[in-house]
């Protein structure tokens, strides 16, 4: 193999589905293992065969199904194991077997072995495996909290007896780049025959640091990665595929590896692998997270628009990301809601613009996140220029007690005034102590409510119609409070009613004055 491509070893099937609840089924493994195998892993760990009859014939029918990934098993360093995990990958166009065994004092100590017992029974199954299969791959569990001269004298020894792979494991997540990268190359310098095999790294997350140190262990001469998709794992989890691809894939210049991973199908075995395992992948999670590629902040958003390499430095399209998400929220600046409008057909000039971004910004303060149609239904209620009636302020209670009472301050012609009425229902009452404000004889014609998105704290779309003499206006607003939103539209219906009334000259016909007129 050349030295600039690194194999990609998924762990997903094996590692990955040991998280506590992450449980596959046998139809789901075969679906992610068809999957990897499509996106091009070099090596697919579909399983623990001694572990259980159905972990067996995972493996073995991936195996049987495989197209291209060299198939892996993984068996304890037992004889009964490795034979299990022989019969389990013996169908793959290219089996594995990956045994392995504790080498730090701590795993010493499980099974009560002495340095040179341990060191005998990675002779005899190593030899065993390879007797079994061509391609081996051996690891020394926990090696970073192992002496250094005794994982030295266990590599030779798995070498010798016939692994073409050493796989060195962080298994708690222990490590720090530094130490990871000089590891492996003091391994690679140090041990006899380290130059004609392959070393790994399988890095866990319990400090946050598996990408970096697998990032650094290929720095220090390791040729594969061991990883996870979406970072699946025990505990923290570990390694995530994607972290490390793509990482190589922008940081060309300072990692000049080929990963041969598609990477345009990153998102879609993401979403498969946290739907099928119950582990839904964190909103800020690097690369496949729903905020990799959203920008909320008004500055950011600024920039997207004009260059989209200010703030992103990957494309979400090499990932399998249709493009990059400008949710609009209270951090967003005027630049993205006027492109969030002209993404939804709707031009508007300047000042129409910070009239419907004040009343924008009011809404984003009351809710997470502003869909597109808050927007729509923010500019369906863009207030018309010198209104005479204009809501001030509103206070209602309402409840079991008794009649609800609407305390409604509204600005006429200038001037500030102020009613307190009971009704039947918070909107009745609000809408008595209009008409008490503005006497008027228009006729309700109709009074909907909508909630335009989801949530408790959805707004609510009012539609309001009101007809007078024959003279029809309709007014609609939307707000998280729908009393609110019933006032606005009521008000706002009455403004429209009155600008056509003095539209009406002297013997017209009301019928023909036109909605646009108003």
């Amino acid at each position: 193999m050349t030295k600039d491509r690194v194999l990609i070893f998924d762990t997903t099937l094996r590692d990955g589905e040991q998280s506590p609840g992450a449980t596959m089924t046998h139809d789901e493994k075969l679906e992610i293992a068809e999957l990897l195998d499509d996106m091009g892993v070099d090596i697919i760990e579909a399983g623990f065969p001694i572990a259980s009859e159905g972990d067996f014939r995972a493996v073995s029918e991936i195996a049987e199904r495989s197209k291209n990934s060299v198939i892996c098993g993984l068996a304890r360093a037992q004889l009964p194991d490795i034979d299990r995990c022989a019969e389990a990958v013996k169908k793959a166009a290219k089996p594995r077997i990956h045994t392995f065994i504790g080498t730090s004092p701590l795993h010493r100590a499980i099974p009560n072995l002495t340095q040179d017992e341990m060191a005998e029974r990675i002779h005899e199954t190593v030899t065993h495996a390879r007797n079994l299969v061509d391609n081996v791959q051996w690891s020394p569990m926990d090696a970073t909290r192992t002496e250094w001269d005794y994982l030295c004298r266990v590599v030779e020894i798995a070498i010798k007896a016939g692994a073409s792979t050493i796989n060195i494991p962080d298994t708690v997540g222990y490590t720090a780049p530094r130490e990871s990268a000089d590891l492996i190359k003091r391994l690679i310098e140090t041990v006899p025959g380290a130059d004609e095999v392959i070393f790994a790294t399988h890095c866990h997350n319990d400090l946050g640091m598996a990408t970096a140190n697998a990032l650094a262990a290929v720095e220090g001469g390791a040729r594969q990665i061991e990883c996870t998709i979406n970072g699946l794992g025990e505990r923290a989890g570990n390694t995530a595929l994607e972290e490390v691809v793509m990482a190589m894939k922008v940081r060309g210049d300072i990692m000049p590896f080929d990963t041969g991973i598609d990477t345009k199908k990153i998102m879609h075995i993401s979403r498969r692998v946290a739907t099928v395992s119950g582990f839904a992948v964190q909103f800020n999670k690097a690369i496949v997270g729903k905020n990799a590629f959203a920008h909320e902040s008004g500055i950011h958003q600024d920039g997207m628009l004009k260059n989209a390499e200010t703030f992103e430095i990957m494309r979400p399209e090499d990932v399998g990301i249709a493009g990059t998400s400008l949710p609009l929220g209270k951090h967003s600046g005027r630049a993205a809601l006027r492109a969030k409008l002209n993404d939804l057909g709707i031009e508007v000039g300047d000042n129409q613009l910070k009239d419907i971004f004040v009343r924008f910004k009011e809404l984003a303060d009351r809710k997470k996140e502003v869909f597109d149609d808050d927007i729509l239904a923010l500019v369906s209620t863009a207030e018309d220029d010198g209104n005479q009636i204009n809501l001030v302020n509103l206070k209602v209670v309402c409840g079991t007690g008794g009649q609800a009472e609407a305390e409604l301050e509204l600005e006429i012609d200038g001037q500030d005034v102020t009613a307190i009425c009971k009704g039947d229902g918070p909107v009745d009452a609000t809408f008595k102590a209009v008409r008490k404000l503005h006497p008027n004889t228009a006729r309700l014609q109709l009074y909907q409510v909508n909630a335009v998105t989801e949530g408790t704290d959805a707004q609510a779309t009012v539609s309001v119609r009101l007809e007078e003499d024959g003279i029809v206006a309709t007014g609609q607003s939307a707000d998280t409070d729908t009393v609110v939103a019933s006032a606005k539209a009521y008000i706002q219906a009455l403004n429209r009613l009155l600008v056509r009334r003095s539209k009406v000259g002297p013997g017209a016909d009301a019928k023909e004055i036109s909605y646009k007129d108003v």
